[in-house]
């Protein structure tokens, strides 16, 4: 399966994507954001890694949906993108991503986020998404605010990150279906 956008091809992952990410979640900026990823990180775990996201997607029940964001011009992967913690008799899911530093400020992530968005309302039928976010990644958290995520709350020092053993505060953002329809509208036009 796999969502296509102007720039983008967000896939289930290959066996063939170690390098790339490696390259990615290997550079230290972008793992000390994430709680689950280790620094320094190695072809093994990546390898790992992918294994672990091809087995969830042959399960029948899927939990998660876990997406390898790949840029066209370079056929490159550059990121990841997905929707964990599914629940389909409540109808929401908790969403996630992280991109390539060489890929920062491009609009990537945006781009990403809003086939993924698009895709669990109108397709998988969802009333709700959540995110969470460390309080001091200023990008993501400025990222949900942009696709209309509110902000619901903190949660202090509950998640730690891999790469340096440090605990994070994290924001807790929610975003309705409806709030989505406007502010897709306001992305769009921008």
């Amino acid at each position: 399966m796999q969502l296509e956008t102007k720039r983008l091809i967000i896939r289930e992952p290959r066996k063939d994507d170690w390098k790339d990410l490696m390259e990615g979640a290997g550079e230290y900026d972008v793992s000390k954001m994430l709680s689950t990823v280790p620094y320094p990180y190695t072809k093994k775990d990546a390898q790992e890694y992918i294994k672990k996201i091809n087995k969830s997607w042959k399960q029948k029940i899927k939990n998660e949906l876990e997406f390898f964001i790949e840029l066209k011009s370079e056929k490159k992967v550059i990121g990841a993108i997905g929707i964990y913690k599914i629940d389909t008799y409540s109808q929401n899911g908790t969403t996630g991503s992280w991109i390539n530093k060489k890929y920062w400020r491009k609009g990537y992530i945006t781009e990403a986020k809003i086939a993924l968005n698009d895709y669990a309302f109108n397709k998988l039928k969802f009333i709700r998404l959540n995110s969470t976010v460390a309080t001091n990644n200023k990008a993501s958290n400025a990222t949900q605010l942009k696709m209309g995520y509110k902000l619901e709350g903190i949660q202090r020092k509950i998640k730690r990150c891999k790469a340096n053993g440090k605990f994070h505060d994290q924001n807790i953002y929610g975003l309705l279906k409806k709030d989505w329809k406007k502010a897709r509208t306001k992305i769009l036009i921008k």
